[in-house]
């Protein structure tokens, strides 16, 4: 199933949604308005957003709300992208050029920010408390997991547990807001919106995983970004810390090397250290885990077209090659 199909349902939301962004957008800056066009243009898979406006949409909420705070979570996952792209010094996103890559380090850092200031900016105009603290948390553990992805590179020792919780800080953190804000605009009680917390937390890690995996085998075209950019950033992702558990005395020094010196030269090498583990298979079967929580999680909402929505969003999580 492809996304386009997951969003029929809130297509004309999600349209609100990019009319709110392109209008905040705006700066009298032209290099600001210029980045940040470039970057939200490339489109993405939206898929933040998308909680936001389905959750809510599953507790029968009816206003237009959830199209600011729907952006407000977009704005805040480009901003990261902007600055993880700097950090990674990556020149390849979503089939484009990055950018930094394009526009400079600098400017992509300082838009970066810019992004960040404006989407608190739209916290402020909506005026609830309990919306503040779910974003305000949530953004200061993602920049604690950038913190933690960046002390693990280069490491060979990251374990399962290490990671997992880098994905849970800098990547499912952000799903969990989104969920959560659906829920709270939504009306939720107390435990229905932990569910759908939960709900985004296992989504979000279940989509990290399986980017783990199309880094080591999804087609560039697909993905829109090189084949064992993990590898080159000394990464220590899941399959190769599977490599690293499981492997030969040869399989694991290879690995061990790759992740401490980076770059690509010993990529073909890992890549059949990788099969020959059956990594991939590990790390999918992990992300089905995932997946099929999140699933379980919701499983007392009222029947609805959303809830439907959300069910086929945690089995695409899994099944996606992109």
């Amino acid at each position: 199933m492809k996304l386009e199909q997951l969003y029929k349902l809130i297509g004309p939301d999600m349209q609100a949604v990019d009319a709110v962004i392109r209008q905040r957008l705006h700066s009298d800056v032209a290099l600001v308005r210029q980045v940040a066009e470039y970057i939200i243009s490339a489109g993405g898979k939206r898929l933040r957003p998308a909680l936001v406006l389905l959750c809510a949409g599953a507790l029968g909420y009816q206003g237009t709300r959830h199209h600011e705070l729907a952006a407000i979570v977009e704005l805040i996952h480009t901003s990261t992208l902007l600055h993880d792209d700097v950090v990674d010094e990556s020149d390849l996103r979503r089939g484009r050029e990055t950018a930094n890559a394009l526009f400079g380090n600098a400017a992509s850092v300082l838009v970066g920010d810019f992004l960040y200031s404006r989407s608190f900016q739209m916290m402020v105009d909506i005026g609830n408390m309990r919306v503040m603290s779910v974003l305000s948390d949530a953004t200061t553990i993602i920049a604690e997991g950038e913190v933690l992805q960046l002390m693990n590179c280069h490491d060979a020792d990251v374990d399962e547990e290490r990671y997992l919780q880098v994905i849970r800080y800098k990547t499912a953190k952000l799903f969990e807001a989104a969920s959560r804000l659906g829920a709270i605009i939504g009306g939720a009680d107390a435990e229905t919106e932990q569910r759908l917390a939960d709900y985004g937390t296992c989504l979000g890690t279940a989509f990290q995983l399986i980017d783990d995996v199309l880094d080591y085998s999804g087609a560039e075209g697909e993905t829109g970004k090189h084949l064992g950019d993990d590898l080159a950033e000394g990464k220590p992702t899941l399959p190769l810390i599977h490599v690293l558990t499981h492997g030969t005395p040869e399989q694991r020094d290879c690995v061990r090397s790759a992740i401490e010196t980076g770059g690509r030269d010993d990529f073909p090498a890992v890549l059949a250290a990788i099969h020959a583990t059956g990594a991939l298979e590990h790390t999918k079967k992990q992300a089905k885990a995932e997946a099929d929580r999140a699933a379980a999680t919701i499983n007392a909402l009222p029947a609805s077209p959303y809830k439907d929505s959300l069910l086929e969003l945690s089995a695409f999580a899994v099944a996606r090659s992109y």
